[in-house]
């Protein structure tokens, strides 16, 4: 599986002291240029730019070529590079958390996993306790979606442990 990430999943994960989720999940990371950079900014948690400064072998960094930044307009630069390089590799999917980002990213036909959507995967392949999760990640300044959306992921956990509990 070719998967590209925006700063944010990977930033959250890593204060949540979970990046290895990533591994699990899909082998290889590849990020952009743009977000090692972003990552290593002054402002960034030093959980996060220690993290970054010392890159597990299965994260790697990669430019996508100008002909592919060209075709994303109006987004920050990580998210610009993220899609661009996830449409240049034909990725099997994008990292990503930005509202108007993943507009674009689908516009371009790419498949979108949020850092909630992550956390799912994770939960329904009993490598987390999702709402215990899920409560270390709104102690962070992570901008969590509508309570209605929190309800039904928190949900969908519920059925897929009772669902498991009878196997």
């Amino acid at each position: 599986m070719i998967i590209i990430s925006d700063t944010t999943p990977l930033h959250y994960l890593i204060l949540l002291k979970k990046a290895e989720l990533l591994q699990k999940l899909f082998s290889i990371i590849i990020i952009p240029e743009a977000v090692f950079t972003e990552m290593q900014h002054e402002g960034t948690p030093e959980t996060v730019r220690k993290w970054i400064a010392f890159l597990p072998a299965w994260v790697q960094i990669k430019t996508p070529s100008e002909k592919h930044l060209e075709k994303v307009k109006e987004l920050g630069k990580g998210e610009t590079e993220a899609i661009a390089l996830a449409i240049e590799v034909n990725a099997d999917a994008l990292l990503m958390d930005d509202r108007k980002a993943i507009r674009e990213a689908r516009k371009n036909n790419l498949l979108v996993v949020t850092t909630l959507g992550i956390l799912e995967l994770a939960a329904a392949k009993g490598l987390i306790d999702f709402s215990q999760t899920l409560a270390e990640l709104a102690k962070t300044n992570f901008r969590l979606p509508s309570d209605e959306i929190i309800e039904e992921f928190l949900k969908r956990d519920i059925e897929r442990q009772i669902k498991n509990s009878k196997i």
